[in-house]
């Protein structure tokens, strides 16, 4: 059943074009991934899709009675709410606000029902958010970054979520495991053209890289056409006209086909660092606490030459407190750090760099060094580098605050790579950044002649990039675990599976232990598992002829009767629904 179609949708602001003739639909099912560069207007047109926002021209159709709601990258709330009143649209609606409480406990969120969303960090404001979208109990969920501002225990909670839920989605996300994960669409918007992937990201990839093969042989054929056709032009009487004027204007079709660039406009991060010495980096017995709360407890490590090290934990945990201390940015508590004299740190936060909102993308550059000395000795302007970073000239006279999220980061990116580091310190690099200029900038990394140290929440970053990871797993505990984040989690599994195995099965005074037991489905619980799985799409798919029947415009000699049954069976599906959620969240 169709939900919702999206027709030649255009979107400018100013003199830019975002996005020029967007049409696609959304079938009941979809899981739909958006993938585009920064600046194509993605969380525009969500917000449009949505109806927070207006296009310059085409329509947007939903499906009478399709409930929507977006979850945007910056969620919003009520002023003056508390996590009690944060969510209006549940009064009334009793298991609605079951579901809320209960998506927040399974979520981690340890807050109290008087606390004010305004004190809460944006990790807890990002899943009170998620929380209160997924217990509005939609038909369509639109998804504007979910995982931004999630730790990964929490990106996996909801990517397993997502991926067993019933609902439609529509998703803009830079996570390549999560798209991978969950979706099983992937719309990429590229120039002005819209191409469709029924698959995941990893399919997408594959056809796409065909896909601009294609292209690039039919452009080939069509500049030697367009030379031929040049040559018999150049020959071509001016008078000459009527039975000539067919060819003259394929010609001139031909000739704006010509046009079209294919090369990928990428970030050029070439080698721009500082030689670094044998002596690196060395924190010995580093504590610190704030209170009651113990961030580390006699922290020991010594830095090699080219480490590449991931930190990972919790929302709260203290990570950027970590990397912080390291640069002296926050004194430790007991313990000190010996840095080696060749070392330069580069320093990127997620907080961003206090730029000046109303200078110029140009100016910001300039007032840190008019030139800058690359790798291989050569000095480029100010203006040289940018262009490295996708600022072309026009761009670098932007005014900062017109900036989008994703050229923000290129520009923090700029400041932090034109001082030649050889030791990068990277605070979740990967927000906002396009999965095209995330891959470049893992392609540096890779390379990077230096050290570097990756708090991310992208598990696809840091299985490309790291070696090793710190894994806080709080009370001032650091593991240091030898391998990428997936080789991590591989770890962890065999050692809870080692666990479960060696917990004895019956307490020492003879009877079980219900609580020492891993939780599983009983075979009856299996068995309405199954049910409710072919019962929810028995009254899905009455429901939807329903519906269809009462927007027919047909007449119906028994309405009353018809209407009654529909909502016996929007009842039943709720009822069924949350039960479907908690025998699977119990089977995992």
């Amino acid at each position: 059943m169709i939900y919702m179609q999206v027709e030649e949708l255009t979107k400018s602001v100013g003199d830019r074009m975002l996005f020029q003739d967007v049409t696609f639909g959304v079938n009941e099912g979809d899981k739909i991934g958006i993938v585009a560069k920064n600046g194509t207007g993605k969380s525009t047109m969500l917000r449009i899709i949505a109806g927070l926002d207006s296009a310059d021209s085409g329509t947007v159709t939903t499906r009478t009675g399709i409930r929507t709601v977006l979850l945007e990258q910056e969620p919003t709330f009520p002023d003056g709410a508390t996590v009690a009143t944060a969510c209006p649209e549940l009064t009334g609606h009793p298991d609605r606000a079951l579901l809320f409480e209960r998506l927040l406990g399974q979520m981690g969120l340890d807050v109290h029902k008087g606390d004010a969303v305004t004190n809460l960090s944006g990790g807890q404001r990002k899943r009170l958010a998620i929380a209160r979208a997924i217990a509005s109990e939609p038909d369509l969920l639109i998804l504007d970054e979910p995982t931004n501002h999630l730790d990964i225990p929490v990106i996996e909670w909801l990517e397993g979520y997502l991926r067993r839920s019933r609902m439609t989605l529509l998703m803009v996300t830079h996570d390549r495991y999560f798209l991978d994960r969950v979706c099983n669409t992937i719309l990429e918007m590229d120039r002005t053209h819209v191409y469709m992937h029924n698959g995941n990201y990893d399919y997408y990839l594959r056809r796409r890289a065909e896909r601009i093969e294609a292209m690039g042989a039919e452009l080939a054929k069509v500049r030697n056409t367009l030379r031929r056709e040049q040559d018999w032009m150049s020959r071509q009487p001016q008078a000459r006209g009527g039975k000539d004027k067919g060819r003259k204007d394929r010609f001139y079709d031909l000739k704006e086909r010509s046009r079209i660039d294919l090369r990928e406009k990428t970030l050029d991060l070439k080698g721009n660092s500082t030689y670094i010495g044998s002596k690196i980096f060395v924190a010995d017995h580093i504590s610190k606490r704030y209170g009651d709360k113990v961030i580390l407890d006699d922290f020991n490590y010594v830095f090699a030459r080219y480490d590449k090290v991931g930190i990972v934990g919790p929302n709260g945990v203290g990570k950027s407190t970590l990397i912080k201390m390291l640069q002296g940015i926050v004194a430790p508590d007991s313990g000190h750090f010996d840095v080696g004299e060749t070392v330069r740190f580069g320093y990127y936060s997620q907080d961003g760099i206090a730029f000046d909102r109303n200078k110029k993308v140009i100016d910001a550059i300039s007032e840190v060094a008019d030139e800058i000395e690359m790798t291989d000795g050569t000095r480029v302007s100010a203006s040289q580098f940018l262009s490295h970073f996708l600022f072309p000239v026009p761009d670098q006279q932007k005014y900062i605050h017109t900036l989008s999220g994703g050229e923000l980061c290129r520009l923090h990116l700029a400041t932090v790579l034109m001082r030649r580091p050889n030791f990068l310190i990277l605070d979740e690099p990967t927000n906002d950044l396009d999965l095209v200029t995330l891959g470049v900038l893992e392609e540096y990394l890779a390379d990077f002649k230096g050290c570097c140290l990756i708090v991310s929440h992208d598990r696809f970053f840091l299985d490309n990039i790291v070696e090793h990871l710190f894994v806080m797993e709080g009370n001032g505990t650091v593991r240091d675990f030898a391998g990428n984040y997936t080789e991590y989690r591989e770890w962890q599994a065999l050692q809870q599976s080692r666990d479960a195995a060696d917990t004895p099965k019956a307490a020492p005074a003879g009877r079980k232990d219900r609580t020492d037991r891993p939780v599983r489905l009983s075979f009856k619980e299996k068995r309405e598992l199954e049910q409710l799985t072919a019962d929810i799409d028995t009254l899905t798919a009455e429901r939807a002829a329903l519906e269809a029947l009462f927007n027919s415009g047909e007449v119906v000699a028994d309405i009353a009767d018809k209407a009654r049954r529909y909502e016996e069976v929007k009842n039943l599906l709720d009822e069924k629904e949350m039960r479907w959620l908690e025998l699977s969240e119990k089977d995992g």
